[in-house]
């Protein structure tokens, strides 16, 4: 049998031309940078001479992430005794897919911001995620609190997690969740209904048709107009009279457009924190009082008044619709409002928290939360006094109803955010996050890597073949982590050389490529898909052969 000599074993892998720190380089160019097989293989021989096909690459990447993976097993102790030294640590356990495949259940450190663990798992389900969190709960220890969301497989998971350990930890639900889930329940019928009736009136299309026109009316003379728009905008008017002219005829057609941006007011936020039908609406109305004013006492030219009256006629829809409208856009309102006041009670500013919380003030820290929770129940009383008890209010009482179910339900675990932190390791006390902002940063760092890699928009095909290794590859940005797992990602193929130095018969480089079976519940997986493609002669061939015995049967 052919042996290497020592020294190149501790540069190779085994059954393998390319040495560890090619495997960690192409690992790392893959899964933290996230860059194209292309573009790894192209660097890897300009500057290093080394030629190797894509396929070796992608080859070469998966073995990184399984020797990482295995680092990371290897890890756990000293990882654990790093966590423990903090006085504990929140877990924050999640799932993120695309377009519901290639579910990834990612379970992270929240104030190390290390990622514990990652899984594929067929679908979010308790059954799938009890074994996850009972694996994280073995290697590292009980965390101090568990922050997840709403959905009931988490729940219900984490739930029965923490009866199986010993001592008593908080379970917090994000308060971003439970804020999202209340505005959806609370408004998405009425904006869905808003969004079908401008559908039905088609006031968009003639807008862009109108500014479109108007544009290619004005030619070259729309940059005199806009310029002269924009002197009248600095000349305060109290008659508001519009200027003739290309100016004139500029501002008449800025109207349109100023309707179609009507996603201006909205904070990008999403639903239900933006409703853009209803900015629609209102800016439909404003506008449809514009003209009535300009036209009071219009310009000389008489184009101008001209454009006005036009742009009138194509938003009187909107102006003389039967109350459909109206009514639907003033009770969305009203439940705006509602959702406004729960929003301001909860504190929350929809932008990802950057920082890690640090060691506060205990007075500071409890008072903070004790005024947001006292602002929740101020909310909750005045509701209930609020609430119309009968007659014709029947939409607010409805809405006051769904908001108090939904504090009564999640009121339990809203709070419990302060931690106390022993003295041996430091004393005082530490927050957990009150939202997910740190696993939802976290997944969308992931999906812009592979949004870049990928150069797709929509990411199904790709998250149903990442490894889910590929989430602990970015714990190499995390120095801590790093330092107790190799000391530096100088290091890492030293520790990828130490993993296989044992039985090299058996390492991970020379194991086969297995994927691990898991249950399969999802009606056409992708695997299926190819099968059932496979499968079509022989269907075909099947049903083809059972006719002559039919017509045979019917004869008889």
């Amino acid at each position: 049998m052919t042996r290497r000599p020592s020294r190149l074993a501790e540069l190779f892998p085994p059954r393998c031309t390319v040495g560890y720190a090619g495997v960690v380089r192409v690992g790392v160019e893959r899964y933290m940078h996230h860059r194209q097989r292309e573009e790894i293989r192209a660097d890897l021989e300009s500057e290093h001479g080394i030629v190797l096909s894509t396929g070796e690459i992608r080859e070469l990447a998966h073995r990184c992430l399984a020797s990482l993976e295995a680092l990371h097993r290897v890890s756990a102790p000293a990882l654990r005794t790093g966590l423990a030294a903090d006085g504990g640590w929140p877990l924050h356990i999640d799932a993120t897919g695309e377009d519901g495949r290639g579910t990834l259940l990612v379970a992270l450190a929240g104030w190390r911001r290390w990622v514990l663990g990652s899984w594929k798992l067929p679908t979010e389900r308790a059954e799938f995620m009890l074994p996850k969190l009972k694996d994280v709960g073995g290697d590292f220890g009980a965390p101090r609190a568990i922050l997840r969301d709403l959905g009931r497989a988490v729940t219900d998971a984490v739930d029965e997690f923490v009866s199986s350990l010993d001592a008593a930890i908080p379970v917090l639900g994000c308060h971003l969740h439970c804020l999202s889930d209340i505005g959806g329940d609370l408004l998405e019928d009425l904006h869905d209904e808003l969004r079908t009736l401008f559908r039905k009136v088609k006031l968009l299309k003639p807008l862009r048709a109108f500014a479109r026109e108007q544009g290619r009316r004005l030619g070259p003379a729309i940059q005199e107009g806009r310029t002269g728009v924009r002197l009248w905008l600095a000349h305060r008017d109290p008659d508001h009279r519009l200027p003739g002219g290309p100016a004139g005829m500029t501002a008449a057609r800025a109207l349109a457009p100023w309707v179609l941006d009507y996603p201006a007011e909205g904070s990008d936020a999403g639903f239900p924190f933006d409703l853009p039908y209803l900015d629609l609406y209102d800016r439909c109305l404003q506008v449809c009082r514009a003209p009535e004013v300009f036209l009071r006492n219009p310009p000389a030219d008489p184009q101008v008044p001209k454009l006005l009256e036009r742009l009138q006629r194509i938003l009187r829809p909107v102006k003389r619709d039967p109350p459909a409208l109206a009514s639907v856009a003033n009770a969305l309102r009203t439940r705006a409002k509602l959702f406004a006041e729960l929003r301001e009670a909860l504190r929350l500013v929809i932008k990802p928290e950057r920082a890690t919380p640090a060691t506060v003030d205990p007075g500071r820290a409890d008072r903070e939360l004790r005024d947001i929770q006292a602002a929740v129940d101020r909310l909750a009383a005045s509701l209930r006094d609020r609430r119309p008890e009968r007659g014709p209010a029947t939409d607010m009482r409805q809405a006051i109803d769904l908001i108090l179910s939904h504090l009564d339900r999640h009121g339990h675990s809203l709070w419990g955010h302060v931690i106390s932190i022993p003295p041996e390791c430091g004393g005082g006390i530490r927050l957990v996050h009150r939202t997910h902002n740190v696993l939802e940063t976290f997944f969308h760092t992931m999906k812009h890597g592979e949004r870049r890699r990928s150069g797709r928009k929509i990411l199904t095909q790709d998250f149903e073949q990442l490894p889910p290794a590929a989430a602990l590859a970015l714990n190499l940005t995390r120095p801590d982590y790093v330092a107790i797992g190799c000391a530096s990602l100088d290091r890492l193929p030293e520790a990828f050389a130490k993993l296989d130095a044992a039985n090299r018969h058996r390492s991970l480089a020379a194991a086969p490529n297995r994927t691990p079976t898991a249950v399969e519940t999802a009606s056409v997986s992708t695997i299926d898909r190819r099968l059932v493609r496979d499968m079509d002669p022989r269907i075909i061939a099947v049903a083809q052969s059972s006719r002559p015995r039919l017509r045979a049967q019917s004869a008889a």
